[in-house]
């Protein structure tokens, strides 16, 4: 499989962010949330490199990619995606994002550089109540993952310990791959921009412009999400053409709680977008 990393590809590719690239088709980019690493998908990998030239980043601070000189706003954040994906040679890609990746989703979709979007729990469009909770728990997350940083590992490797790893982000956290939950040692246990990421990236994140979007919009969020509260359906006033997918029993990060719905979601998505270009 050919890989990118922050160093550069081997055939003189160079990016500020650590890649990986497999599969073929039309081009997928897979955007994961705050605290975590790209691995948090490794549930939908296989399915989507069938059908999709799938292309997975570790955002800034997270596993293999360095943190931000300057403040990690989401323009900043999309700002470096935007030239890693110049640099690989990238145009427009579908997108599938969650969390923080999916409020990056948006914006990028806002920057005219998405066929489509599958937007899972998007970050952004919460009251100062809820930024304040939802903030709360992903340093409460943060605090408990560098605790136990040395038994992540040995945790990981146990539905029993990935339950305990993985509670309050999936619903089923025992049905997560071992690779799922070693994420959280690279992103919670790890990031080295945490506290700067979750001010600037989330809770001081205000959308604006999104009325700009093109693209088909499916946002989506679990009901059994602890996370993020009722803010997914706001985005549906703020993003023409959206249409709001509730996953049932899911939880905040439901790679792995609702694989099928969320193939169902991008494939959906993706038709909606060979029908623009075709009509």
């Amino acid at each position: 499989m050919p890989r990118w990393s922050a160093s550069g590809y081997q055939r003189g590719v160079s990016t500020q962010l650590s890649w990986d690239r497999a599969g073929s088709g039309e081009p997928l980019l897979l955007l994961h949330g705050i605290g975590t690493t790209r691995d948090d998908f490794s549930a939908l990998r296989a399915a989507l490199e069938t059908e999709y030239d799938v292309l997975a980043v570790d955002l800034p601070g997270h596993g293999g990619s360095p943190a931000l000189s300057e403040r990690p706003t989401i323009d900043a954040l999309t700002e470096t995606i935007e030239e890693d994906l110049d640099a690989l040679g990238m145009g427009r890609v579908h997108v599938l994002g969650n969390s923080l990746g999916a409020r990056i989703a948006l914006e990028l979709a806002r920057r005219d550089r998405a066929l489509s979007v599958v937007s899972i729990a998007p970050s952004g469009l919460n009251v100062l109540p809820e930024r304040i909770y939802q903030s709360a728990a992903m340093s409460t997350f943060r605090l408990l993952m560098f605790i136990l940083h040395p038994a992540i590992g040995p945790l990981a490797r146990f539905p029993l310990g990935r339950a305990a790893l993985l509670t309050g982000l999936r619903s089923q956290p025992w049905l997560a791959t071992e690779v799922e939950a070693l994420a959280l040692r690279e992103g919670f246990g790890e990031c080295e921009d945490f506290g700067r990421l979750l001010f600037w990236g989330i809770f001081a994140d205000v959308p604006i412009g999104l009325g700009k979007v093109r693209c088909p919009v499916i946002l989506a969020q679990g009901t059994a999400d602890v996370i993020s509260s009722g803010q997914t359906p706001r985005y549906l006033l703020a993003v023409p053409g959206a249409t709001f997918q509730p996953l049932f029993g899911a939880g905040h990060a439901p790679q792995s709680d609702a694989p099928a719905s969320i193939l169902r979601l991008v494939r959906e998505v993706n038709r909606r977008a060979d029908a623009l270009r075709t009509s």
